[in-house]
């Protein structure tokens, strides 16, 4: 029998991951059964079962890629964004988790997760994880900021980085529940909240 490449792996389970998304997003988490996601895939359910053994692994696995979507963001963000203003930098990732929404609906999803965390212990210490990661890239991107004068260094750089960090919530709940128009302006506002490049 000829061995199956990993590229081929590495297809087939972003193949199921793509049919898990569509079904969660279209009936929710608990009204999918594993034989949706066997018929929305197009896969036998030894095919699904090969990569995936139950739902709440696709759930975690799905979790995993838009949280980490999102911490590689914000690692752009702190490492290539020097010498713009903190709104800006918000507002190019708001901008960037607006256009992935738009193309993957991960606002939709990442909302489905949060509630779903509720209930799993398991994905509920994935997500606090990965946020951590991401507050820690904000923490640095901040603490520059607080070096170079354009932000108040009365206020330690954590506290900042989680104030900025509940913008992103509540963002993305917008995104996945309003008319696009409510928030369109949203990105604009918060670079002018912050303005003028950091250091002045």
């Amino acid at each position: 029998m000829p061995k199956v490449s990993q590229q081929h792996m590495d297809a087939r389970r972003e193949q199921i991951l793509d049919a898990a998304r569509r079904c969660f997003l279209r009936d929710g988490f608990h009204s999918t059964s594993m034989q949706d996601l066997f018929a929305e895939s197009g896969l036998s359910a030894g095919a699904v079962y090969r990569h995936f053994t139950s739902k709440d692994e696709m759930i975690l696995a799905i979790a995993e890629e838009n949280m980490s979507d999102v911490l590689d963001i914000t690692l752009t963000v702190a490492t290539d964004r020097q010498g713009q203003s903190m709104g800006a930098v918000m507002a190019d990732l708001l901008d960037v988790i607006r256009v992935k929404s738009v193309e993957e609906d991960v606002a939709g999803l990442a909302v489905l997760v949060w509630g779903e965390a509720m209930r799993n212990p398991s994905l509920a210490r994935k997500l606090d994880h990965l946020i951590g990661r991401i507050r820690a890239n904000l923490v640095t991107l901040v603490a520059d900021h607080q070096e170079r004068g354009g932000l108040p260094a009365d206020v330690t750089a954590e506290a900042i980085a989680s104030t900025l960090l509940s913008i992103l919530p509540g963002y993305i709940l917008q995104v996945a529940l309003l008319d696009p128009a409510v928030v369109a302006e949203v990105p604009d506002a918060v670079r002018a909240l912050w303005p003028g490049p950091a250091g002045r």
